[in-house]
């Protein structure tokens, strides 16, 4: 298996699928490169080369007791483009992972990022505080460290409902979905998986989508009107306001977990931004 040697000597996995112009895809906690695996293949049969990397403390990556914090997520990258040398690349998050590509675009990306795509991402602030009255209050965020310590298996399970609004009336998303969402998520170390709520809720990213606006960079912004997890008024809306020439995509009723309809929607919307 493919592995990149980050800055601290830590192993982190990746896969790279393909050849043509590199397409780089960030997961969302606590998942791992897995998660991106129809959007890998779409991407390689598309004519792309398509790579994900496991984020440390994530999935075959090493689990490591620092460097969970977005920093370093966004060096991590940084040291994986760098080591496969990829230029004109387009860079896609999802969630935490979202935030993870605009921190690398706006830090260590300008010579090599082309595109920046999100999808229900944390950017720019998720956690409340007197400027972002919008963000979801830090109690929540405790209570999700509290469900890591406890009974990681039986939240993952839990919090798997509101991932992909199989909590709401007519959901289709079914049971493998969110049994694939809780393997991902038991793979994860306690660590990473603990501190990453830290780096994913309260990570500021305004002066990074501030770069992002001022270069010039073309950003796709996708989210769905009823993600649970990281609802759309602090985040992609905002986003949008920060960054003029992003092109915001609202998918109506769609969960924050990439699935179903919304996915089948997303991943032509991704393509043709690819292609634009």
């Amino acid at each position: 298996m493919p592995y990149v040697t980050l800055p601290d000597g830590a192993q982190m996995f990746y896969k790279d699928w393909g050849a043509g112009r590199p397409v780089v895809f960030s997961h969302g906690w606590p998942l791992n490169s897995d998660a991106w695996d129809v959007e890998l293949k779409l991407a390689a049969d598309a004519g792309y080369r398509a790579i994900a990397h496991d984020r440390r403390g994530h999935g075959r990556s090493e689990q490591t007791w620092t460097g969970n914090d977005m920093d370093t997520y966004a060096a991590d990258l940084a040291a994986l483009v760098e080591a496969l040398d990829l230029t004109d690349v387009i860079v896609v998050g999802h969630s935490t992972g979202g935030g993870e590509v605009v921190r690398y675009a706006a830090r260590h990306g300008e010579a090599r990022v082309a595109k920046v795509a999100t999808a229900g991402a944390v950017p720019p602030l998720m956690v409340q505080t007197d400027a972002n009255p919008e963000g979801t209050p830090l109690s929540a965020f405790n209570d999700i460290r509290a469900g890591v310590l406890g009974d990681r298996s039986a939240f993952y399970q839990e919090l798997s409902a509101a991932f992909f609004g199989t909590n709401r009336e007519g959901s289709i998303i079914p049971q493998a979905d969110r049994d694939q969402f809780w393997r991902l998520g038991m793979q994860v170390g306690l660590a990473g998986a603990y501190d990453c709520v830290k780096a994913f809720s309260e990570t500021d990213f305004t002066a990074d989508l501030e770069i992002l606006a001022e270069r010039g960079t073309p950003m796709f912004v996708a989210h769905g009107d009823d993600d649970q997890i990281v609802p759309i008024a602090a985040a992609a809306r905002r986003t949008a306001e920060l960054v003029p020439q992003a092109q915001l995509k609202v998918y109506p009723g769609a969960p924050h977990g990439i699935a179903g309809p919304y996915q089948q929607a997303l991943d032509q919307d991704l393509l043709a931004f690819f292609a634009s």
